[in-house]
């Protein structure tokens, strides 16, 4: 009717989802001899200029304060860790609550000393899943002591 076919239209529409929207904003006027096209789409907004807008975080203007507040928990957590290493043995604790107050110890401090006392408490765990993954657990600080052990030493 009046030169197009509505059918081309609906098939297209029914071919191509992605164009489904385009074709069914593209109705024929039976008043004209051309379909009317769609008004033109809205610009899109302009981004905010780039000066607007720091690449960076501003730094607080305070950072050495912060810094410093970071360095002082740090010498406090060393000192508690110190402390807490020979009275560990006084905690009412079972074989397992030992066992990872052993192992952050180790992690913490980096002192492969303990690894023996993490056996230990291992051994004496009594569900067999838990403590299979306590002595994988130790496993993993020998290979990690070991490895770090002979990367620190040269080779001759």
């Amino acid at each position: 009717m009046f030169g197009l076919n509505e059918n081309d239209t609906q098939s297209a529409d029914n071919n191509n989802s992605a164009q489904a929207p385009q074709a069914s904003m593209m109705q024929s006027n039976p008043f004209a001899d051309t379909p009317s096209p769609d008004p033109a789409p809205a610009p899109a907004p302009d981004p905010a200029p780039a000066s607007d807008t720091p690449s960076e975080p501003a730094a607080p203007a305070d950072s050495g304060a912060a810094a410093s507040n970071d360095d002082n928990l740090l010498q406090l957590k060393e000192q508690a860790l110190h402390s807490l290493q020979p009275l560990v043995g006084h905690l009412d604790q079972t074989p397992e609550e030992r066992f990872k107050t052993t192992m952050m110890l180790i992690q913490a401090t980096d002192n492969s000393s303990l690894v023996k006392d993490a056996y230990e408490a291992a051994s004496q765990i009594s569900d067999e899943k838990a403590r299979a993954q306590a002595l994988l657990d130790v496993v993993n600080e020998i290979n990690y002591f070991t490895q770090h052990n002979g990367e620190a030493e040269p080779s001759a």
